[in-house]
């Protein structure tokens, strides 16, 4: 072998070198940031003020409660099932928030607690109903759409609409942090955090013998974060501030990414959803999980519900239902989890609510037709679904 093909097959080589970056990179992810960028440009040439810092703030305002609803969408969907009724279930619990504050007199925080506990409830009806009697989830979750939109109607009476004024409550959506040095704080304890834990990472891989990616191609990483964040928080800044509502959504992606791929819970759910059978003879708890997953889910929803309602200063009959639901599950999947269960990331919630929220925001400004809104969304869905089971494919033909 000459000193040119050894070169080639070690891991400083090329080769190696590719074989190291791909065994250690995720690149789910890059083709919906890609695409991402594709449409910002595409809006922004045919609109500048599609970037616009107004209008980008808009945009994360728009997509709060959708994006907080993928995120519950995500959640079931990694353990291969579906859940049809998430966007009755935040429109419910919606309501029921409405009416205690406003026709009870409940304070406002005690209102949203009832509204995320409901919500918790109905996830433990119908994932206990789904496990046990091992009907499928989408018929139990289709009855359960169709009954949680008659219990909304039952819930607001002939009122049909009940407006929010409670401070507490329309605070969620409409504060914004002008102080910058509380964005200062937020995002260097964002971006501190996301480099203490790839570090980290790269440590446990390295003493357990896996391939690890190296220092410069973490400090690569943590310097996209970075700038990421600051171009973030520069554009906050120069409408009206940090808004609330970003903060919580942001937050919650956070918050389950932690909990599906740092904690031994999170770890099992990818377990079941990959291999449920595999998974019990491994000895993991495959009710528990499936129950305790829909029941986080659907509080996820009441959040949402919340935030949707927050943003609208209102609930009323059409809470939760139209496009709601559809939009979630297309943002979900577009932002890269996998249908089949097993795989996929919380911040597939975040990327795929940018892209469904933006193709809409960027057609408004054009003053397209809600038509061919609709179109342009499907093809972008159909699109992403047909890549994820393309690669589905390559990925077991590899495996056999």
């Amino acid at each position: 072998m000459t000193s040119d093909s050894r070169w080639h097959t070690t891991e400083y080589g090329t080769r190696g070198w590719r074989r190291r970056w791909s065994s250690t990179t995720d690149w789910g992810s890059i083709p919906t940031v890609l695409g991402l960028c594709g449409i910002w440009l595409i809006f922004w040439l045919a609109n500048e003020k599609f970037l616009s810092p107004l209008n980008l703030t808009n945009l994360m305002l728009q997509i709060a409660a959708l994006g907080t609803l993928a995120i519950s969408v995500f959640l079931v969907l990694l353990l291969g099932e579906i859940d049809l009724s998430a966007g009755m279930v935040s429109g419910l619990c919606a309501a029921v928030m409405a009416v205690l504050n406003v026709k009870a007199g409940v304070p406002g925080p005690l209102a949203v607690l009832a509204g995320m506990l409901v919500g918790l409830g109905i996830g433990l009806f119908q994932g206990a109903w789904i496990t046990k009697l091992h009907i499928p989830s989408f018929i139990v979750t289709l009855a359960g759409m169709i009954a949680w939109q008659g219990a909304l109607l039952w819930v607001l009476g002939s009122t049909g609409t009940i407006n929010l004024r409670d401070s507490f409550i329309t605070g969620i959506a409409g504060t914004f942090f002008k102080e910058v040095w509380i964005g200062i704080l937020l995002g260097a304890v964002l971006v501190i955090g996301y480099a203490a834990l790839q570090f980290l990472d790269r440590r446990r891989r390295q003493t357990a013998g896996l391939p690890a990616a190296s220092a410069q191609t973490l400090l690569v990483r943590v310097t996209l974060v970075a700038v990421m964040v600051c171009g973030a928080l520069l554009v906050f800044y120069m409408d009206r501030g940090l808004p609330l509502a970003a903060v919580i959504f942001v937050g919650l992606v956070i918050l389950i990414d932690w909990l599906t791929k740092r904690t031994i819970y999170g770890r099992h759910i990818y377990a079941v959803g990959g291999n449920a059978e595999s998974a019990r003879r491994a000895g993991i708890q495959v009710d528990r999980i499936r129950i305790s997953v829909f029941m986080l889910a659907s509080m996820i929803a009441a959040i949402a519900g919340v935030l949707a309602a927050s943003r609208l200063l209102a609930v009323n009959q059409s809470s939760g239902s139209s496009d709601f639901l559809l939009n979630a599950i297309a943002a979900t999947v577009i932002g890269g989890t996998s249908l089949f269960g097993g795989r996929g990331s919380a911040w597939s919630a975040l990327l795929g609510a940018l892209v469904i929220g933006s193709i809409s925001n960027g057609m408004d400004l054009l003053a397209f037709e809600s038509s061919l809104k609709f179109m342009i969304t499907a093809a972008v869905l159909l699109a992403a679904v047909t890549i994820d089971a393309v690669t589905r494919r390559r990925r077991e033909a590899v495996g056999r």
